[in-house]
């Protein structure tokens, strides 16, 4: 449509009900077209408008109809609603905060580890994690399930990188520092199920 009022609209002729493009067409036509149901179109709205509660990012593939009609939804979002709390998990470590929830790729979460403390300790079967520190000075040890060798990181937000946790190898983070916040963005592959954690405690320091 902008196309067309800038005078740029796609052309084209018709053999019988089939639109024929061509450049000095008579007829104007739209060159990108979906077919969605009604009640689908319902569904990704209620998805749409429950994403602050839930997390959930629906799927949204590359030039698919729900792309861009999320991007019509959020354009027509009231400002009070571009913004939204999301749940702090408190405790005298730290907090763990949980970001956004994917269908098929997991989820982000932010965490925050205060002044020498050490999070972590456990290990997963086919959960993998990547732990991206964007602000302190960390060390990240991994050790293989019944071995004794640990693998170290010595991590900062001064150069950030990102540490792969290993499935079978238990793993945690420790906070360096006597005065700063350790502040982690944590991507895993999994959204957390509490009826099939996949979390095991052990410690990697034995």
């Amino acid at each position: 449509m902008i196309g067309a009022l800038k005078g740029e609209s796609h052309r084209c002729e018709f053999d019988g009900v089939e639109t024929v493009p061509t450049a000095t067409g008579r007829y104007c036509y739209v060159p990108t077209i979906h077919k969605v149901k009604l009640g689908e179109i319902v569904d990704l709205l209620r998805q749409f408008a429950e994403m602050p509660k839930t997390l959930m990012i629906p799927e949204i593939p590359n030039y698919s109809f729900a792309k861009k009609l999320y991007s019509t939804f959020l354009s027509y979002l009231p400002k009070e609603k571009a913004i939204f709390d999301l749940k702090m998990n408190i405790d005298d470590r730290g907090s763990f905060t949980e970001l956004v929830h994917t269908i098929n790729c997991g989820q982000v979460s932010i965490n925050i580890s205060k002044p020498g403390i050490i999070k972590g300790q456990h290990w997963h079967h086919t959960k993998w994690e990547q732990f991206i520190v964007v602000s302190g000075h960390g060390l990240i040890q991994q050790r293989k399930e019944g071995t004794d060798e640990v693998i170290e990181y010595e991590v900062s937000g001064d150069h950030i990188q990102s540490v792969i946790m290993l499935p079978g190898y238990t793993h945690n983070i420790i906070n360096l520092s006597d005065t700063q916040d350790l502040v982690t963005v944590m991507y895993c592959n999994e959204v957390f199920d509490p009826n099939r954690p996949d979390t095991f405690f052990d410690p990697v320091d034995k």
